[in-house]
């Protein structure tokens, strides 16, 4: 099954309902999932398009609120203990934000596929050489390249160093079988979860400027002036029909990815303020390097 990655930024709603975080929750290092069907392979396509280019770099925060400021984590400098986190989550999760947070606060290399691919074109190196033969047939690019720009990415000494944040993907489990083969394997997978109605709702509503780039939503985050609400455009595939496949491909995707990373995954609950969201990944995260703290602690004793 093919999948295709999107370059949309989008923007998080102010949630209808509240969600509670108790940082005295311990959560426990392994979530019970039982295992999943495979599915089948799935390939990377790249849409390009300018103005939703620059809309990846748009960050989206209440008027009213300053953004939220974390102080970045000093790097171990010892590859054996950096961070490495995979992130999943359907579109509309908010996974856009919450890989931007997990960043500025952990200081992990954030390595997205789409955008990878798309760097590797431009620079012409020989996995983009490749990628781009298909691109201009409008083939979707085969999971061999892109696993290898991902593969040579993960092996910089950046990202060896400080640790990686692996952003959608795998998207499959053949993907997901590549990566391990090469030694790729993450300490922890983030699964965000989001209710389908409201991930309708997220996506139906969403428009761009394509004078900015910037996304807007007609509900969560609606245009400054009538100017801007003119000239909105709507993604021709932003409607209730095709999002709903979309999310049917993502959820066969996803679920052959996580019967590899079973004993890993963690489920967060997307369906609140990115700030709610972020604490429950931070909690998460936090106990991940307290235990290796106290492993590494124990060991020297």
């Amino acid at each position: 099954m093919a999948s295709s990655v999107n370059f949309w930024t989008i923007p998080q709603p102010k949630p209808q309902s509240s969600y509670s975080y108790s940082s005295s929750l311990k959560p426990p290092l392994t979530s019970q999932l039982s295992l999943f069907p495979n599915s089948n392979n799935s390939t990377l396509s790249l849409r390009s398009h300018t103005a939703l280019s620059r809309s990846r770099l748009t960050k989206y925060h209440s008027p009213n609120a300053p953004p939220p400021h974390f102080m970045v984590m000093a790097s171990t400098k010892n590859p054996e203990e950096a961070l490495k986190i995979m992130i999943s989550g359907a579109p509309a999760s908010g996974k856009g934000t919450q890989c931007e947070l997990i960043t500025q606060k952990y200081g992990l290399v954030h390595v997205a596929a789409g955008d990878l691919l798309r760097a590797e074109v431009a620079a012409g190196s020989d996995n983009g050489r490749q990628a781009k033969e298909f691109m201009e047939k409008g083939q979707l690019v085969p999971d061999e390249i892109v696993v290898m720009m991902v593969k040579e990415r993960l092996s910089q000494p950046d990202s060896e160093e400080n640790g990686w944040l692996l952003d959608g993907y795998p998207r499959s489990l053949s993907q997901a079988t590549a990566l391990k083969k090469f030694g790729f394997e993450p300490d922890l997978f983030i699964l965000l979860e989001v209710p389908e109605d409201i991930l309708v709702e997220r996506v139906i509503g969403r428009r761009l400027d394509p004078v900015t780039g910037k996304i807007y939503h007609l509900k969560y985050s609606p245009p400054e002036t009538e100017e801007i609400a003119a000239r909105l455009t709507q993604r021709f595939d932003d409607t209730e029909e095709k999002v709903k496949l979309r999310l049917r491909t993502h959820h066969q995707n996803v679920e052959a990815v996580l019967s590899m990373f079973k004993d890993i995954t963690v489920k967060i609950d997307g369906n609140g303020s990115k700030e709610d969201v972020f604490a429950q990944i931070d909690g998460w995260l936090t106990k991940l390097l307290e235990q290796r703290k106290a492993t590494s602690e124990s060991l020297a004793a």
